[in-house]
């Protein structure tokens, strides 16, 4: 759902959010569950900051999963793929570097979207082997 940045205001001051980002002038955030889905397995796309605030928020509730471009020039490609401007592309590639090594330094694995078929497999591999206790599981990073 859209909402202005008023509105959107109103519900972080609310604590309405599990996690929220500005993000490239654009704010994005997870609204906190309906509580009879309390209990439940959530998986959120977010990016960093919003992993950061899940963190804190739930350490001990939380698997952080990095899924990554194979790199820059194929993410700059994606992104022209996508309709984005050249000054947009530039200044998100530019700030995937940092996003990237923040990322690596809090997940607990990660996986590289170099193949869509294969990065789902992965991703499916990581999360069933955490889902069945397999605190080991597979962890590519």
């Amino acid at each position: 759902m859209f909402v202005d940045r008023e509105r959107f205001q109103r519900h972080i001051d609310d604590n309405g959010f599990l996690e929220w980002a500005d993000y490239h002038d654009h704010l994005y955030g997870t609204p906190v569950p309906d509580p009879a889905d309390r209990g439940r397995h959530l998986v959120l796309v977010i990016e960093v900051q919003g992993a950061r605030q899940i963190l804190e928020r739930y350490p001990d509730a939380t698997f952080m999963l990095l899924l990554e471009p194979p790199s820059q020039e194929v993410q700059a490609e994606r992104l022209r793929g996508r309709g984005d401007d050249e000054i947009a592309i530039q200044r998100r590639v530019a700030a995937a570097l940092e996003e990237l090594a923040d990322g690596r330094g809090i997940a607990h694995a990660n996986v590289v979207n170099d193949d869509l078929n294969r990065a789902i497999g992965e991703v499916r591999r990581i999360l069933e082997g955490r889902l069945s206790g397999d605190s080991a599981g597979p962890n590519p990073s």
